[in-house]
């Protein structure tokens, strides 16, 4: 592998949109031909590569790429030995953490995964839900889905399927019930550990990984900027929330201020109101494509 560039794979599928437009946020334009399998990015010192979040663990931990980004469930399916810089969490369907529950048919007896003594699993996750039935002295029969796995037990292929939901609204109207929680996941930002020891790779890897942190952080977070009046400018600045301290400024030729700061985005929606009513004018509300 080449010293002059990182190999960067990201995974395909339903999160790729969400990493394209991180990786935006953060500093990086991607470009995505659907037929291929390799993305342009403004970046020359980045080759970037796009696989199915499933074997992203094998190939960074194998030295094909020296980084990547993939679901911490197929990093421990696959056993990988990589190094685990950090969790990045940003999933656009919902604010659940995605997890792997073992599921039954809703009308079924079971009720633990102890009633399934004997009977047959089928899963894409077969390692870990094997291990998973083994720690509990469990016998059952773990089987590969290939597909469609949210079907197989109202079609009589199995008695139950471990499979991943973030809402668990596709379990229900496939007529299935949970009876309990196999694996909690999230998307982890993965290096190779030869690569991460040569020091421009280290180096590019932790840039990157710092500003895709910071254009997560700057999510939850907008900028506010206000006039004030003088005499208001303290009763305004105790309502502000801030990484720091509020930016007051002097606007010129006058006895007003201009005041600034970075709030969450939670508490923006009661704190507009209660700024106005301080004295605060010119309420200006602004995204952060990242916070450091």
């Amino acid at each position: 592998m080449s010293n002059s560039r990182v190999k960067l794979v990201l995974p395909k599928g339903s999160l790729e949109q969400a990493t394209i437009d991180l990786f935006r946020r953060a500093g990086w334009n991607i470009t995505v031909n659907p037929r291929s399998y390799f993305p342009a990015v403004d970046d020359d010192e980045i080759e970037m590569a796009r696989l199915r979040a499933q074997e992203i663990s094998r190939y960074v931990e194998a030295g094909t790429f020296d980084a990547g980004l993939t679901g911490k469930d197929w990093i421990l399916e696959n056993r990988s030995d990589v190094l685990v810089l950090d969790d990045l969490v940003y999933s656009k369907v919902s604010q659940n953490p995605a997890r792997w529950v073992l599921a039954v048919d809703a009308d079924s007896e079971f009720q633990v995964p102890e009633d399934l003594e004997g009977k047959r699993i089928v899963t894409e996750l077969t390692s870990v839900t094997k291990r998973f039935f083994e720690e509990r002295g469990i016998n059952v029969e773990v089987e590969f889905s290939w597909g469609s796995t949210e079907a197989k037990v109202r079609e009589g292929v199995a008695d139950a399927i471990v499979d991943v939901t973030e809402t668990g609204s596709t379990l229900r109207a496939n007529g299935l019930r949970i009876i309990d929680y196999v694996l909690t996941t999230n998307t982890q930002f993965i290096a190779n550990r030869q690569a991460y020891k040569e020091p421009f790779k280290k180096e590019k890897i932790d840039q990157i990984l710092l500003l895709l942190q910071a254009a997560l952080e700057a999510r939850k977070m907008v900028g506010l900027k206000m006039n004030v009046p003088q005499s208001r400018v303290d009763a305004v600045v105790e309502l502000l929330p801030s990484l720091n301290a509020p930016t007051v400024a002097g606007l010129y030729k006058t006895d007003w201020f201009s005041v600034e700061s970075v709030v969450s985005e939670e508490v923006v929606r009661s704190l507009i109101p209660r700024l106005m009513k301080a004295g605060a004018t010119g309420i200006i509300e602004y995204s952060l494509n990242k916070v450091l």
